[in-house]
């Protein structure tokens, strides 16, 4: 039986790209409640300015929250060194650095361009190298902009596969394939997949973040775990986007997501049910904040059962 690990990125990825903020106790809330459906991972915000981002200003506080929680893997974005500095001191277990395979969305979104974020890359794994092994985060780059870019537009492969082995070869643990502005489709993940796990080892690429913007979102992801991907990132009711990556809208949706895995055999250990209840926290602390989703709409089918844990 597969076991495909859910990564719920909605407090931090979900969140930035909203201009309100969410009050802390509503997104203490709402961790604990993902974490008690099953939800084995949350990013629960990112180490940024908050003069950039005031809505991830209180992340070091999740994260401390978020520890206190048995069995969740606790987990942030990073933009930079200063970032990672800080992810580290608050005791974070897993930490995502973005590195725009378009150059152009790298300098809109961190301010630098390739060489500089992979020497980026280098400084941070030499500080997580340098802390005691208690203590050391794992250290993920996540290829954003890899199936294309609203500013550049495509995005050559071969240059994805290049930079995946020099993030490899500057310390990095892992890569992902990020589809930052919801460009991918089946064929195009199938390949990329393929061709960068080819480089990196099969073992070094498992994650897959993926967009809903031209509704192929959960296509993409079945077309990812034909390809051996083991971990997919998801929103909680499909909030998130890019402020840096104009027209790239939500997510794809948690709840709809772990139907269909369940729904074909592969077990998740999240309790949908449960998980649904959880909408109900955002939607209070976010009134009218819109939040999308199949499943939630139409109710689970008759008969549906989970796969037993």
């Amino acid at each position: 039986m597969t076991r495909i690990h859910i990564s719920e990125v909605g407090p931090r990825d979900g969140l930035q790209n909203i201009s309100r903020v969410m009050p802390l106790e509503a997104k203490k809330a709402w961790i604990a409640a993902e974490a008690a459906a099953g939800v084995p991972e949350i990013e629960v915000g990112s180490f940024v300015p908050p003069s950039l981002l005031p809505q991830m200003a209180d992340t070091a506080e999740l994260v401390a929250f978020a520890k206190g929680i048995e069995g969740l893997a606790v987990a942030v974005l990073v933009p930079n060194f200063k970032g990672a500095e800080r992810a580290i001191a608050a005791g974070s277990q897993k930490m995502s650095l973005p590195f725009s395979m378009s150059e152009t969305h790298s300098l809109k979104n961190v301010r630098k361009d390739h060489t500089v974020v992979l020497a980026e890359i280098r400084a941070i794994a030499e500080l997580v190298t340098a802390q005691p092994q208690a203590m050391r985060p794992h250290f993920e780059v996540g290829l954003a902009t890899a199936f294309g870019c609203t500013i550049e537009g495509p995005v050559d492969e071969d240059n994805v596969v290049r930079l995946a082995a020099a993030a490899m070869e500057a310390g990095a643990a892992e890569v992902g394939l990020s589809d930052t502005t919801g460009y991918a489709n089946p064929a195009q993940v199938k390949r990329l997949v393929r061709r960068v796990k080819g480089e990196v080892g099969a073992d070094r690429l498992n994650t897959l973040h993926l967009h809903n913007t031209r509704g192929l979102g959960l296509a993409n992801a079945l077309a990812g775990l034909e390809e051996g991907i083991t971990t997919l990132d998801a929103s909680l009711g499909g909030l998130g986007g890019c402020p840096f990556a104009p027209g790239a809208s939500g997510n794809i949706v948690t709840e709809d997501l772990i139907f269909m895995l369940e729904a074909m055999g592969c077990q998740t250990g999240v309790d949908l049910e449960k998980l649904m209840k959880v909408r109900s926290i955002i939607a209070e602390a976010l009134s009218g904040e819109p939040l999308y989703g199949f499943i939630p709409d139409a109710g689970l089918p008759l008969g549906f059962a989970q796969v037993a844990a």
